[in-house]
């Protein structure tokens, strides 16, 4: 059983996104700028479409916090938006504003309308885009909010940039992370490269004018969690299955990678396996792992990578077809954007921090922080002992 759950609710149109936080220790340090930041960071990067300039996201805090601190109650966030009054009628909650004539019958190719319509049997796909839509990812991203700051309590940092955009790979300085994430932040498609991203722009700038879209590659490193989150002992404790279904549950994303991933399969184990040595402590000489071995952290920095596919809602429609008539048509256009790869870097990140945050409660859980630190302090003393 988790221990840190959440529940979002909430359409793309809709007045408001909810998400509802169950098992936060109470005494932790709690803010909506917190919150903010990464909401902030959620509507930025180059090939953003013009519905970011309508939102400005902003959390509210409804519950479960007094005076800045958590008191152990369920924790209920609220992201409103800003554009519901232009919806108000479309996408309200009471059948006499019913208007058949608007219903979207023309599903988009690499979406869930087609298949969300006949698994529940609607006629109109707009019932499934507004919660299929990638705008969900705002409630995801104010909870990861919350979970980076209960890791923020132990030392635990998150953080990460894009290293791949329309087939342009980024070079990674050889700088440490928390140097790569502040360069990343002042970079518009959230890139360490700054010639690869001249790359990247240009790259966005040619799909945008032939009304297409441009996916990518993002990574995820988590610094500073303690060896021994997750187990090895059963298949749904270990916690890079865990991660890998927490990114994978992301609008667009297709493929997933722990440590050097898929590059291990081209190496021989000499050159993959990360050898021990002791210092103060087990390390590893290289990371190849990605800090997780056995479905448990190691000790090293975790490192995880996230592919994203090109949004499907392209202003050059590809062909479907009208589900009433069964008539070929271009598909529906919905408002989109060019390229979202900076923004499912913030979404991963919050999807991370979920993870180690559920993992961190599992193996140390109390109701407080003040409980919890002392038990991962007992904890580290026995693993110095080891």
């Amino acid at each position: 059983m988790r221990v840190f759950r959440y529940l979002t609710a909430g359409e793309s149109h809709g007045p408001q996104l909810t998400a509802v936080i169950e098992g936060l220790p109470a005494g932790m340090h709690l803010s909506v700028e917190t919150l903010n930041h990464d909401l902030e960071r959620r509507q930025l990067g180059y090939g953003r479409g013009d519905r970011m300039k309508i939102e400005k996201d902003s959390a509210q805090i409804m519950s479960g916090v007094r005076w800045g601190e958590t008191i152990g109650a369920p924790v209920t966030l609220v992201v409103k938006n800003r554009d519901w009054e232009n919806w108000c009628e479309k996408m309200s909650s009471l059948p006499e504003f019913r208007d058949d004539s608007s219903a979207v019958t023309r599903p988009r190719p690499g979406h869930a309308d087609l298949s969300g319509a006949m698994k529940y049997n609607h006629s109109d796909v707009r019932n499934v885009l507004e919660r299929s839509s990638g705008r969900e990812t705002a409630a995801r991203v104010a909870v990861g909010g919350v979970a980076k700051a209960l890791l923020a309590e132990f030392g635990i940092r998150v953080g990460g940039f894009v290293v791949e955009l329309g087939g342009i790979c980024a070079t990674t300085p050889q700088e440490s992370f928390e140097t790569l994430w502040h360069r990343a932040a002042k970079s518009e498609t959230s890139c360490c490269d700054a010639t690869a991203e001249l790359e990247m722009k240009r790259a966005i700038d040619a799909a945008q004018s032939g009304g297409d879209t441009l996916g990518g590659v993002v990574e995820v490193q988590v610094l500073g969690a303690p060896p021994g989150l997750g187990s090895y002992v059963q298949w749904d404790r270990k916690l890079d299955g865990r991660l890998a279904m927490a990114l994978m549950s992301i609008q667009a994303i297709k493929g997933v990678e722990v440590g050097i991933g898929f590059e291990a399969t081209r190496r021989p184990g000499s050159q993959v396996h990360d050898e021990i040595y002791y210092q103060n402590g087990y390390r590893r000489m290289s990371n190849n792992a990605g800090g997780l071995e056995g479905g448990m952290t190691n000790g090293e920095p975790i490192i995880v990578r996230a592919a994203m596919k090109p949004i499907p809602t392209l202003y050059s429609p590809l062909r479907s077809v009208d589900m009433l008539t069964h008539e070929p048509f271009e598909a529906t256009v919905e408002r989109s954007d060019t390229c979202a790869v900076p923004a499912a870097l913030v979404v991963a990140e919050a999807v991370v921090a979920i993870e180690i945050a559920n993992a961190l409660l599992e193996k140390f859980g109390g109701d407080s922080i003040v409980e919890i630190k002392r038990n991962l302090e007992g904890y580290l003393e026995q693993v110095r002992n080891v």
